[in-house]
C-alpha cells in the first residue's frame, strides 16, 4: 500500500510569470529559514538545507534572497515574523459517495491568513477544512525521500536493490525515479546512508502517506487538479498529501 503526495510543484513550473516567481521564492524562503533554524546555516553540515538551497538555485532564486532567508533562520537577521509549520485537514466529497482526504502542510507567519485562504479555496470547490483528527487517522506519518533517475554508477535494478537495503520501510517506483518511505525517526539515518553511497536525492521531508487509496474518474480528477493548482498558488502551502492514486 502506498500513499500519494502532491508537491507544491516548484520543480515542474516552466516560464513562470513574475507573480508566480515571487510566490515560489516566498515558499523557498520559508523552507530555507525553517531548515536553517532547525539544523544550522551551513549547507555542508545540514543535509536538508543543502537540498533546499539546490532546489532554490534551480528555480533561479537570487543568491541574496537565499542568504537572507538562511540568516533569518539562524537569527542573524531579525526581519519578518516567526515562521511556523502546521498541517490542516481537508475533505472533498465526490459524486460516487467517495471522498478525497487531504493533509495540507503549511509554513506561515500568519496562521489566520493561511486558514482563511485555504478554507475559502476548499469551500469554492465543494470541500471543507475539517478539525484535526477528522481524516488524519487515515494517514501515517512518514519520512519521504525522492530519488530521480538516472543515477550515475547504478543500473536501475542495482539502484532498487541498494535502496531496499538502505533502511527504508517501503518504496515506490515510476518512470521518473523512486520514492522511499521511512519511519520518521529513521529519515536522517537513511539520508546519511544514501549520501555515503553517492545516491542523489531531490527531495527529503517528513510528510504523510494515505492508508486508503481511491481512483478518480476523469471529471473528478479535473476538478481536483484545479483545486490543487489554486492551493499551490497560495504562498503558505508547501505540500499536499491525499488519498488519490
Amino acid at each position: 500500500m502506498s500513499g500519494h503526495s502532491h508537491w507544491h510543484g516548484i520543480r515542474h513550473k516552466k516560464a513562470l510569470t513574475d507573480a508566480k516567481k515571487a510566490s515560489v521564492f516566498t515558499k523557498f524562503g520559508k523552507l530555507l529559514t525553517i531548515a536553517a533554524k532547525e539544523g544550522g546555516g551551513d549547507p555542508s553540515m545540514n543535509v536538508r538545507l543543502r537540498l533546499i538551497v539546490d532546489q532554490a538555485r534551480s528555480a533561479n532564486m537570487p543568491k541574496e534572497n537565499i542568504e537572507r532567508a538562511i540568516k533569518r533562520g539562524t537569527g542573524e537577521l531579525k526581519e519578518g515574523g516567526d515562521i511556523q509549520e502546521t498541517v490542516y485537514e481537508g475533505l472533498l466529497p465526490l459524486s460516487q459517495g467517495e471522498q478525497i482526504t487531504m493533509m495540507i502542510q503549511v509554513a506561515t507567519d500568519n496562521k489566520n491568513r493561511a486558514v482563511s485562504e485555504i478554507k475559502s479555496l476548499l469551500k469554492k470547490s465543494g470541500g471543507q477544512m475539517v478539525p484535526n483528527g477528522s481524516v488524519g487517522y487515515l494517514f501515517e506519518n512518514v519520512g519521504i525521500i525522492e530519488i530521480p533517475l538516472p543515477q550515475n554508477n547504478f543500473s536501475e535494478e542495482g539502484l532498487e536493490m541498494t535502496l531496499i537495503a538502505s533502511g527504508a520501510k517501503d518504496l515506490d517506483h515510476n518512470a521518473e525515479g523512486f520514492t522511499l518511505y521511512t519511519q520518521p525517526k529513521d529519515l536522517k539515518e537513511v539520508e546519511n546512508v544514501l549520501s555515503q553511497k553517492n545516491i542523489l536525492f531531490s527531495h527529503s521531508t517528513l510528510g504523510y502517506r494515505s492508508t486508503q487509496l481511491i481512483s478518480l474518474q476523469k471529471e473528478a480528477q479535473e476538478k481536483y487538479d484545479l483545486l490543487l493548482e489554486q492551493l499551490d498558488e497560495q504562498e503558505d502551502v508547501q505540500a499536499i498529501y491525499d488519498n488519490t492514486l
